[in-house]
């Protein structure tokens, strides 16, 4: 028996308990014998991963599948997992039997089929069909039977059940598919209405952002480009180098992306490059720069002239910020090093910049809707963990500005405990340093009362994030 510990499950049901069946590997796909899609048995092979070896749902790959299936098991990798909890509960009222029990594999089956059924427009016979002979081929033909039972009751129903524990956080943390922790957050921070339409977000499949690199093209150009291959984009209303599209994969097949003429990133993190406002000619300071996003937005609005010390602890990380400064055209400018910026600051000499950015690693509480797994991840104790590093970073990237010079402290949740309260706690250690409000460079609607950079998903159609321009005074 295998005992789980359920973070996410309501009171009584903190500990579940599984049975370790024996299980068939996946069969090989051959186009002889299999019947069931090749993206479909990719996705099931992938959810294995990810349940087993805490895999990243985005990262998704097989030797033996074309980029058309790659791109459809990852569609439905990362909306099984975005809803898996909401799929359970249906699944445990539909199956007349211990849901908790069932063998993961079958598990795995049954929430594909939903998911299908529920969120796609598959014809539900073509469903049916293929899941009943996957759990065929991958288990037993009992297997098969069951989820031929389950899929074929649920499809006949009119209505799927609706939770109603008497606990409103707890029935939207399984309507919307979200632990039950954040939901009470949020319904605590926003009300009711508006932590709907951030659940309701967080679900959506993602819209993509990319950045025009001026050293490269022109945003006409890259329009232009779109434009001819009829892919739909919208310019961004807050960034005039940012564009918003549906797909990535056709600028990836173009090569934009390998010769640098755009990059990924979201528009909350081209704010926080304009919050940072690196200038030609200054010393300027990425304290953890990988994957090297914000490294280049800001290397290329410096126009060449100056330098830009990108630093992070993960050298194989950092070396694709290096490689990615050589495409941009910034490698000149771009000066990378492996090390912990902690240790970097003890240094008895550490280089002096007139503007650090400090984009800490954080709970990623802003990025649900990219990021599908984190969800699942995350519990309340990682909020403690992570402020007591952040703090640890933010002393060590005091010492590393210069008199007069600017911190920027920056994340991609929207926790209070790792954005307001870590600034509060800095600036009543550091005498020396006062926020300077972030109205200058933002959109008004995105600055808080307080004068720092708040983005929210729900609101502003981006990714939640956090920045604090910090000013080292002299005396």
């Amino acid at each position: 028996m295998k005992i789980w510990a359920d973070k996410n499950a309501g009171p009584g049901r903190a500990y579940r308990t599984f049975r370790l069946l024996p299980i068939r590997s996946l069969a090989p796909m051959t186009a002889s014998t299999d019947t069931v899609s090749p993206s479909r048995r990719l996705a099931l092979r992938h959810l294995e991963r990810v349940a087993r070896d805490d895999a990243f749902v985005g990262k998704l790959s097989a030797n033996d599948a074309d980029a058309r299936t790659r791109r459809q098991a990852r569609e439905l990798v990362a909306g099984v997992t975005r809803q898996r909890r909401w799929l359970d509960f249906v699944l445990a009222d539909a199956y007349n039997g211990d849901y908790d029990a069932m063998e993961a594999r079958l598990r795995h089956i049954l929430r594909l089929g939903l998911y299908e059924l529920e969120f796609q427009s598959t014809p539900t016979r073509a469903v049916v069909h293929e899941y009943v002979e996957l759990a065929k081929q991958t288990l037993r033909q009992g297997a098969a039977n069951l989820a031929n039972g389950v899929l074929r009751a649920l499809d006949r129903r009119d209505a799927l059940p609706q939770p109603d524990t008497g606990d409103r956080a707890e029935d939207l943390a399984v309507r919307h598919s979200h632990p039950t922790w954040l939901v009470r957050r949020w319904l605590d921070r926003f009300g009711p209405e508006e932590t709907v339409e951030l659940l309701e977000w967080n679900n959506r499949r993602p819209a993509h952002h990319v950045r025009v690199n001026p050293l490269r093209t022109t945003r006409a150009e890259v329009e232009r480009w779109l434009d001819e291959r009829e892919i739909v984009y919208t310019r961004s209303p807050h960034l005039d180098t940012s564009l918003r599209l549906k797909r990535l994969q056709p600028l990836l097949q173009g090569g934009l992306l390998d010769e640098g003429r755009v990059a990924v990133q979201d528009e909350s993190a081209g704010l926080v490059v304009r919050l940072v406002d690196a200038q030609p000619g200054e010393t300027v300071l990425d304290g953890c720069a990988a994957p090297g996003g914000k490294t280049l937005a800001m290397a290329a609005g410096m126009e060449g002239e100056g330098r830009l010390l990108a630093i992070d602890s993960h050298e194989g990380r950092l070396a694709r910020v290096q490689d990615s400064a050589e495409a941009h055209g910034v490698a000149d400018l771009v000066e990378t090093e492996a090390a912990d910026l902690r240790a970097v600051a003890d240094r008895p000499d550490p280089p002096q910049a007139d503007r650090v950015l400090l984009d800490v690693p954080c709970s990623g509480l802003g990025v649900l809707a990219k990021r599908a797994d984190l969800r699942w991840q995350r519990d309340p104790s990682d909020l403690d963990d992570l402020a007591a590093l952040q703090d640890d970073l933010l002393d060590a990237a005091a010492r590393l500005v210069r008199p007069g010079g600017l911190l920027v402290y920056s994340t991609c949740t929207i926790a209070p405990e790792e954005n307001e309260q870590r600034v509060d706690r800095f600036l009543a250690r550091h005498v020396d340093f006062t926020v300077e409000s972030a109205e200058e460079f933002v959109p008004k609607d995105m600055v808080s009362p307080s004068g720092f950079l708040a983005t929210r998903p729900h609101r502003h159609r981006m990714d939640g994030a956090f920045a604090a321009r910090l000013r080292h005074v002299t005396s």
